[in-house]
């Protein structure tokens, strides 16, 4: 029969593409990064969102709260539909490189006359027909293609917004470890100004202090409670933004207050190695996504290109009617088609072509967005760097400030209880060793979330696991980092 050449032709031409194939935007990356001479630059690969990064902080709280975040947000729940939903896109796309097959059964009861002869009896009906575009020109596995990749990039969405909420709640329960520090700072410090008031009041009352000195030490200690009382809102803020973050209602959510030094509040501050591999910046997911959907744009223009060229339909089908069940398959009452049909758009006004450009232009924007994500990603590793190196030295500043103030505090102290020094100096004293004590607190707190955003801006830690590990079998059942290549037919 001559439908058979056209089927073989058809297969042949079926392994065709249209289009450019993908090539991942060119970008000159340096070799290492400014501020960490050690620490190479790689060209980004996989996303990878699982690792609990946050460990390096040593933090049971901390470590319980992400596990609960990772399960209970709902931000994550939402794209995670998305990601399913995206994957079934790729699902109907594939559909359309196979062919349809139908089945039709009717039965009816009919009257009829032949030669004068009126009979009434049931007639049934069956056929099966199919129909099969093949994909001659790539149009479909373009389309696939496409479908693949936005896929994979609404994988990375999902990691990205994981790496997101964890940075986020990492970044919250620090800053309210730091809050408990300055709480407890404050709470001593308004100890000690209660001292020096009730002190004051007893000099004036000997008529060694001024009624003036009184008015000041009352007016610093209230100063410092009204100070204190702000963190308490601080503190509250950030612990209903912990509860939304980790899937739980604000109202019936709290974290117990933790008494820490500033000493070990500084020490859980993790520090960051001399080099790391070059792997590090392949996993950050935004870096991913927006290099998979320049991979679905360029697929696009395959798409778009394909509208250019013949489609061809191979349509066959088959059945039979009769009065009876097993009459359906005897020879008198089978019919049987084979056919073919070639379509071609000669004229569109130039809507193809503008469809293609179209295509075209995504693309360009899309690696311009690509290669702009890589540099961002490249200017947030590099502003954190510089930030930790900075606030090292800043801290070690600020301990030697720490230092001289409380010495000074306690001279001053002395002389004022034994009449030598006016209350004014104190009240300096006491304004400089809290002002000093607070500001190296918001250090070690500057320096707790710098830590955090340099971590999550390489992609989620310091280290890069094997690559036979990334995307274990768990993690893919909640949310892979890849999706396997759709089977193609031959």
């Amino acid at each position: 029969m001559r439908i058979v050449p056209w089927a073989l032709v058809a297969a042949g031409l079926a392994a065709c593409s249209s289009g450019p194939d993908y090539v991942r935007p060119a970008m000159e990356l340096p070799g290492a990064y400014k501020e960490g001479a050690a620490w190479t630059v790689a060209q980004p690969q996989l996303a990878e969102a699982h690792r609990p990064w946050w460990e390096v902080f040593g933090d049971p709280d901390l470590n319980r709260l992400e596990t609960q975040a990772d399960a209970a947000n709902q931000t994550l729940h939402q794209l995670e539909a998305v990601y399913r939903g995206a994957r079934a896109q790729v699902d109907l796309t594939r559909a359309g490189l196979w062919p349809t097959v139908d089945v039709n059964a009717s039965v009816h009861r009919a009257r009829s006359n032949t030669t004068g002869i009126s009979t009434l009896g049931n007639v049934g009906a069956l056929s099966l027909d199919a129909s099969w575009a093949p994909d001659l020109w790539g149009g479909v596995r373009r389309s696939v293609e496409a479908a693949s990749a936005g896929a994979q990039a609404s994988a990375d969405d999902l990691a990205g917004a994981r790496l997101s909420v964890q940075a986020e709640l990492a970044s919250d329960y620090l800053v309210l470890r730091v809050t408990d520090v300055l709480r407890d700072l404050y709470a001593d410090t308004t100890t000690g100004y209660a001292k020096a008031l009730e002190l004051t009041q007893s000099q004036y009352r000997h008529g060694t202090a001024l009624h003036s000195d009184v008015a000041l030490a009352e007016s610093t200690l209230k100063a410092a409670q009204a100070q204190a009382a702000d963190l308490n809102a601080v503190r509250a803020q950030l612990e209903h933004a912990i509860a939304t973050l980790s899937g739980q209602p604000a109202s019936g959510f709290s974290l117990s207050e933790r008494r820490m030094t500033l000493l070990q509040l500084r020490d859980s501050v993790p520090a960051i190695p001399p080099g790391v591999p070059s792997q590090l910046l392949e996993r950050r997911p935004d870096i991913a996504a927006a290099e998979r959907r320049a991979a679905a744009a360029n697929a696009n223009i395959g798409v778009a290109q394909a509208a250019f060229y013949p489609s061809l339909v191979l349509t066959a089908g088959g059945g039979g009617t009769s009065g009876t069940l097993a009459g359906l398959f005897d020879t008198p009452g089978r019919v049987w088609a084979l056919g073919a049909a070639l379509a071609q758009t000669v004229f569109d006004a130039g809507a193809r072509t503008a469809r293609r450009t179209q295509a075209e232009a995504a693309f360009d924007a899309s690696a311009a967005n690509y290669k702009q994500t890589v540099l961002a990603g490249l200017q947030q590793v590099e502003d954190n760097l510089a930030l930790l190196r900075v606030l090292d030295e800043e801290g070690r500043f600020q301990e030697d400030a720490v230092r001289s103030a409380r010495s000074a505090e306690d001279s001053v102290l002395r002389q004022f209880r034994a009449g030598t020094g006016p209350y004014l100096a104190v009240i300096t004293a006491q304004n400089l060793t809290l002002g000093n004590e607070r500001a190296a607190a918001q250090i070690v707190g500057r320096q707790l979330t710098a830590a955090v955003n340099l971590i999550t801006g390489l992609g989620g830690g310091w280290t890069a696991p094997p690559l036979d590990q990334v995307g274990t079998a768990a993690d893919r059942a909640r949310a892979p980092d890849r999706i396997d290549e759709p089977d193609m037919p031959p």
